[in-house]
């Protein structure tokens, strides 16, 4: 029926361009916070970006659900797929049926794996602003790693050597975009 091409036709124009699943407020938040606080979502599964040539907009397939009372499986596949070139645009294509497989059986076996999924509560989708990313929900890892004085002195001296190098080479190429800028002129 044509009221449900009106009704998503609005749901689009309503979202901004910051990230539904992220947005911090507006009409995008209070979305995700009616959803939550319904309890009326399965999952969510965010796509590579570019999975469709003619945008490179991140895509995120929400999977509304309101008999699921229980945890939310949360998918990052951003990082799956292979890069192809169709015509002028660059699209990514999951790479045949492995990679659709394994967000697939992911998502019906609702199972966590690591830095690729993760089952979280209502609760812990709400204390995290309503954010409905996996990335912000995974568990931040940090190794720590023993080293004796000299060890971190070289390790510092290292790290700092190339940064700086880092910042000269930004200098010299913030140098040369001003000089090919100013060599631009306007002719009819």
């Amino acid at each position: 029926m044509e009221i449900y091409l009106l009704f998503l036709q609005h749901i689009i124009h309503s979202l901004t361009p910051t990230g539904f699943i992220t947005a911090q407020s507006g009409i995008d938040k209070k979305i995700r916070q009616h959803l939550v606080e319904n309890k009326m979502l399965a999952g969510v599964v965010s796509m590579p970006s570019n999975i469709f040539a003619t945008t490179g907009t991140n895509v995120s397939i929400l999977f509304i659900d309101a008999t699921n009372q229980g945890d939310v499986i949360l998918i990052d596949a951003s990082a799956l797929g292979t890069k192809v070139k169709e015509g002028k645009n660059q699209k990514t294509l999951l790479s045949a049926e492995e990679e659709e497989q394994r967000i697939i059986n992911t998502f019906n076996a609702k199972e966590a794996r690591e830095d690729f999924s993760i089952v979280v509560s209502y609760d812990d989708i709400a204390a995290k602003n309503f954010s409905l990313s996996a990335g912000q929900h995974f568990e931040v890892k940090i190794e720590y790693i023993d080293l004796k004085p000299d060890e971190f002195e070289r390790e510092v001296t290292q790290k700092s050597s190339r940064l700086e190098s880092l910042f000269r080479d930004s200098h010299s190429l913030e140098a040369e975009i001003q000089s090919s800028l100013r060599s631009l002129s306007h002719e009819e």
